[in-house]
């Protein structure tokens, strides 16, 4: 199976930590998020794996390359412009990531799925990918229910009785929000979905794509399964998520005696050792 992971924002809310390094690579005792990501997608059957860049590419790409040493075969998308070798990265949206990918590539042949680099995740997305399949929209979203109180910070959704999603509503204050369902930047799509994004121009996937397919009665589902997802959206929000793993509060993920183990990942599959204050990743259960 195929994904894309976004990776192209510049993580304004987590400066100065993003001065120099991409928002995706920030690390959980040692090792990025990113790499968290890309371990959780090939336990997941996934092999080929596209990553859309721009801010601090190079630190994404060089740490990477193609994949080979995790195990999957990753390519890449910049957005932006080189001039003399220097590259000046701009993001072109989410929605418009895709469809660049797509006109480049034609990476996108069947049901395929979409991810943000910033979130610790467990969840079952050979699971997701069945109920996708089983419920025939040309989209689902993962979703999340959080606190009425925390509805302000996302991407809220509204869903029908039977799991169709009705309306979208971008970070709503609290009075107004119509539930407290929340896009947790997991997506899984049709190709056919690349019919409504234009071939230019900057278009993202949950302020102009999916109101645009509600609005001409595409069936987009919610599915609101249970897992983890630990948020890497502000300061705050990744001093908590290094401290959950500090204090085994992560699902798959236990620090021992300085050694951080990967629960999910059935072999030993990468030769990266990253450290972090002589903490030692071991990628095995």
């Amino acid at each position: 199976m195929k994904a894309m992971i976004l990776a192209a924002g510049r993580g304004t809310r987590v400066q100065p930590l993003t001065n120099t390094l991409a928002k995706p690579m920030l690390p959980i005792l040692g090792i990025p998020v990113m790499e968290l990501i890309i371990l959780r997608l090939k336990e997941n059957g996934f092999k080929d794996i596209v990553i859309n860049t721009a801010y601090l590419s190079e630190t994404i790409e060089d740490y990477f390359k193609n994949g080979e040493e995790i195990g999957v075969n990753i390519s890449y998308s910049f957005e932006g412009s080189i001039h003399n070798g220097i590259r000046e990265g701009k993001a072109v949206g989410s929605a418009a990531g895709m469809k660049k990918i797509q006109i480049e590539n034609s990476f996108f042949d069947d049901t395929f799925l979409v991810i943000c680099g910033d979130a610790i995740i467990d969840a079952d997305l050979e699971q997701a990918i069945k109920l996708h399949k089983m419920r025939g929209g040309i989209a689902s979203i993962l979703l999340k229910e959080v606190p009425k109180s925390s509805v302000w910070k996302y991407g809220v959704v509204e869903l029908s009785t039977s799991s169709k999603v009705v309306s979208f509503q971008e970070k709503p204050d609290i009075n107004d929000a119509r539930s407290n369902l929340v896009n947790t930047g997991i997506y899984i799509f049709e190709p056919e979905v690349l019919s409504y994004i234009p071939d230019i121009g900057n278009y993202d996937i949950g302020s102009d794509l999916f109101p645009k397919l509600v609005q001409n009665n595409v069936a987009i589902y919610g599915l609101n399964l249970p897992f983890q997802w630990i948020d890497i959206g502000t300061l705050n929000d990744y001093y908590n998520a290094n401290l959950m793993a500090l204090n085994n509060k992560i699902n798959d993920i236990r620090f021992v005696k300085n050694e951080l183990h990967l629960d999910f990942v059935k072999r030993d599959i990468s030769t990266h050792d990253a450290n972090l204050n002589q903490c030692k990743v071991i990628k095995a259960g």
